[in-house]
């Protein structure tokens, strides 16, 4: 699967063997073994063994990444090279503001990576990051974001929408994916939906997950639906080349290939 087809990107912690295994039987597209914020300083070097040993045993048909942890962390430089030679499709680099981050780990892993842009300097450099050797992809890092930003927890998205358009703008400049922030309330499907649904709006690939429960939401909202697609080989059928109607509206060869992403999305999920 292309990395801009992912619907849902689930973070699991790589300290955990039940959930990794719960995983593989989750209709997830990308699967993140997370060594960062989710695994406690000494039970790191151990988190590392059990991410190889997962990726070995693969994810089948799942996109499989690792999350490492940041330059300055004791154990950057071991999963950097425990990488190299790992079954790992991607690499997560947080809190990047430089595209030097990104090609440091790319050199050491071998490994395309994939940005988390968590910080206002990694949003104004963000253009730079998505351009820069190695980056194949961008993550929203909202909760960091936020609290550099100075925006209370308890408000809504409103003040990160101007960093949001500006990340996806910089990754649609460089022709690479980029992905939506976790949603924190795990209890609240009603709000996942309506955030999907927005970020989807802004033109995000997908969405990043923190638990199994928000996989279904994300794969409904970032899928194309039937109706979509029904239009989208309608619409395929109809084209005879050039401006022409098309079921009361205009369309063009755009249109055309609009439609034609939209087909290969749903068929590379299985749609």
């Amino acid at each position: 699967m292309q990395l801009r087809h992912a619907r849902s990107i689930l973070f699991l912690p790589a300290s955990n063997m039940r959930a990794i295994a719960k995983a593989r039987t989750l209709p997830c597209d990308m699967v993140i073994l997370d060594l960062e914020d989710a695994v406690a300083d000494d039970a790191k070097d151990a988190a590392r063994d059990n991410a190889i040993a997962a990726l070995a045993e693969g994810f089948g048909q799942r996109i499989a990444a690792v999350r490492i942890n940041v330059e300055g962390v004791p154990t950057h430089g071991a999963e950097m090279v425990a990488l190299k030679g790992a079954a790992a499709d991607y690499v997560i680099l947080p809190k990047v503001e430089h595209p030097k981050q990104v090609k440091d780990v790319f050199s050491v892993s071998q490994k395309p990576v994939i940005a988390m842009i968590e910080s206002a300097k990694g949003v104004m450099a963000a253009a730079a990051i998505a351009a820069g050797e190695g980056c194949a992809g961008l993550f929203m890092g909202n909760n960091d974001l936020r609290q550099d930003l100075g925006i209370p927890a308890s408000a809504g998205r409103e003040g990160l929408m101007v960093a949001m358009q500006q990340v996806v703008l910089a990754a649609r400049a460089a022709g690479i994916a980029v992905f939506d922030g976790v949603y924190n309330r795990l209890d609240d499907m009603a709000g996942l939906e309506a955030e999907c649904a927005a970020g989807h709006a802004i033109g995000f690939d997908g969405k990043t997950l923190i638990h199994p429960a928000q996989v279904p939401v994300a794969n409904a909202i970032f899928g194309p639906d039937a109706q979509a697609l029904a239009d989208a080989r309608r619409l395929i059928e109809a084209a005879t080349g050039g401006a022409e109607r098309f079921e009361g509206r205009m369309i063009e060869s755009m249109h055309v290939e609009e439609a034609k992403a939209l087909i290969a999305r749903a068929e590379a999920v299985g749609e």
